[in-house]
């Protein structure tokens, strides 16, 4: 037990930006329970953004725009945007046309491209429609809703880790993917029925949230290896960020032709 909360917390080091002042262990039994608690520190994540959400929105004057503004900005400040670096990284390389080997050398350029910063405004002003028409329609599902968005992208995240081969032998992806086995994976299942048990009364529309996310996870699968001949991990980072954004984008439509 003591080694599964120490994973946990390599992953609120490595991945958000609370501050963990701990010196953790980095071997292979730490790690291999990092990688098992994914999901746990996504669910965190989303815990933080629907209380943060229902603060806003109950229980201060602030207009629909601004409980939307502040939302969009945790968003980014809770995770230090470290999967924003991950998305930007890829799309300067996919939009180079360029064989795997260039690709991974454009991902380690320090230097933002101009299809980077093009991403990334698309990507955030996306997620800012989304955030905001859903304060628009908040009910108490919505809470639940949001709360399930990176708790199924950082279930991706660790599945893409653990089943797609690495595209190189260095970085924190591969780190990860030395230290654990595919069979590490048996708890994300028991998670996801765990989370299915919460919301009994409404796992329609958490069915559909989990349904986006495996088509979010077969995408990333087949295409991680095409174009960049497997994973490493600014990928990662922008399939965390894409499968957000489809997350939030499903969300948004369930206002629309569901919840309604």
């Amino acid at each position: 037990m003591i080694t599964f909360f120490k994973g946990f917390l390599i992953n609120l080091q490595f991945f958000t930006a609370i501050p963990i002042t701990r010196e953790l262990p980095m071997d292979k039994e730490h790690l291999k329970k990092a990688v098992q608690t994914f999901p746990l520190l996504g669910l965190c994540q989303g815990v933080i953004y629907s209380g943060l959400f229902y603060l806003l929105l109950e229980l201060t004057p602030f207009s629909h725009l601004a409980v939307a503004f502040f939302l969009w900005l945790a968003t980014v400040l809770l995770t230090g945007g470290i999967h924003l670096d991950g998305w930007m990284d890829a799309s300067d390389a996919y939009f180079s046309y360029q064989d795997h080997q260039k690709r991974l050398e454009i991902m380690k350029d320090p230097r933002t491209g101009a299809f980077g910063v093009l991403s990334i405004i698309v990507l955030m002003s996306s997620r800012f429609l989304f955030i905001y028409e859903s304060t628009m329609n908040a009910d108490y599902v919505t809470y639940i809703l949001i709360a399930a968005i990176p708790f199924l992208s950082k279930s991706v995240m660790g599945v893409l880790l653990l089943t797609v081969k690495s595209a190189k032998h260095d970085g924190l992806g591969s780190l990860f993917q030395r230290a654990a086995k595919p069979q590490v994976l048996w708890i994300y299942p028991v998670y996801l029925f765990a989370l299915l048990f919460l919301v009994i009364h409404d796992y329609f529309l958490v069915g559909m949230l989990i349904l986006a996310a495996a088509g979010c996870l077969f995408f990333c699968r087949i295409k991680a290896v095409k174009w960049f001949g497997g994973i490493t991990g600014d990928v990662l980072g922008a399939s965390v960020e894409g499968t957000e954004l489809i997350l939030w984008m499903t969300l948004w439509l369930l206002h629309y032709f569901v919840m309604a």
